[in-house]
């Protein structure tokens, strides 16, 4: 790491010169962030707290701005992430990641299937399982496909202890990782006979579409009234799902692009938005993500 510049005011000409550097690299820093924390928001806010750290350190002595505030980004959210493991313990019901629009990306190019992958809401349901170091080592390495000795350098470890975390957080995560195996098409085409079913209070045809064990997620935060727990059976998520999005009255639905997958924007006659997205494997639905929770609506509108 650089060392810090002088304590004091920073100049406005520093401050425009940090910015324009950390600029040419913020959707990647961006995009990095947000698969560590699964938060938009707070992805921002580590964007920001990076920022205040790069206006005051020796630029001219960092030979590789991108590795550096990579560094930096790494860190902080790791920070983050420890620090919210007791906060999530309140958290009322199934937490689930802020839904985030992909089309245009936010987070740069989508064009390696990892990358886009990577972003998918189920996939960082699942990293929640994970611990700080393995989340981290998980993501720079299977997203962005740095080598381990890369990944040592910018988390202050061995090569082989990143290995290591990197394997354990693949066998965490692995059984489940498998389920979400289908390509664009049949995303598209289970997404469709999905919003049909619901609209049409089709419970037969709902049913029909998932497999036996599907769950359910719904996250409220305990801001409006959703499942506190996960709802477990075709039968059962099937029915879960028709009543809460038919209970407001007609639906309106906006077919877009959420977290590099297919997805769904949903807003009943009583004012209610849900972001819909799915969890597809074998030519069925495994997993239905609802996000319910306003605080996390608005990066959808």
């Amino acid at each position: 790491m650089s060392r810090p510049a002088s304590a004091g005011a920073v100049s406005r000409v520093d401050a425009v010169e940090a910015a324009g550097a950390l600029d040419a690299h913020r959707p990647m820093l961006l995009g990095l962030a947000y698969r560590l924390l699964g938060s938009r928001y707070d992805a921002e806010d580590v964007l920001q707290e990076a920022y205040l750290r790069w206006v005051r350190v020796d630029r001219a002595g960092v030979a590789e701005p991108r590795r550096y505030l990579s560094r930096v980004v790494t860190r902080l959210a790791m920070d983050r992430l420890r620090a919210r493991q007791s906060a999530r313990e309140s958290y009322v019901g199934p937490w689930l990641p802020e839904p985030v629009p992909t089309m245009p990306s936010p987070f740069g190019p989508l064009e390696r299937v990892e990358l886009r992958d990577s972003l998918s809401t189920a996939l960082l349901h699942l990293l929640e399982r994970l611990t700080p170091p393995e989340r981290a080592v998980y993501v720079l390495h299977t997203a962005f496909e740095l080598p381990y000795a890369e990944i040592a350098e910018l988390l202050d470890r061995s090569a082989e202890d990143c290995r290591q975390l990197h394997h354990r957080a693949t066998e965490r995560i692995g059984r489940d990782r498998r389920r979400f195996t289908a390509d664009r098409a049949e995303q598209e085409r289970l997404l469709q006979a999905f919003v049909t079913a619901v609209d049409e209070g089709d419970l037969a045809a709902l049913t029909g579409l998932m497999a036996a064990d599907a769950t359910g997620w719904s996250d409220g935060g305990g801001r409006v009234r959703s499942a506190r727990n996960p709802v477990t059976g075709a039968d059962r998520v099937a029915r879960f799902m028709i009543g809460i999005c038919r209970k407001g009255g007609a639906l309106t639905v906006r077919r877009t692009e959420l977290n590099g997958q297919p997805g769904v924007m949903v807003s009943t006659a009583a004012g209610a938005r849900y972001a819909l997205t799915l969890g597809i494997a074998a030519g069925r639905i495994t997993d239905v993500f609802l996000v319910t929770n306003p605080d996390k609506i608005p990066w959808t509108a």
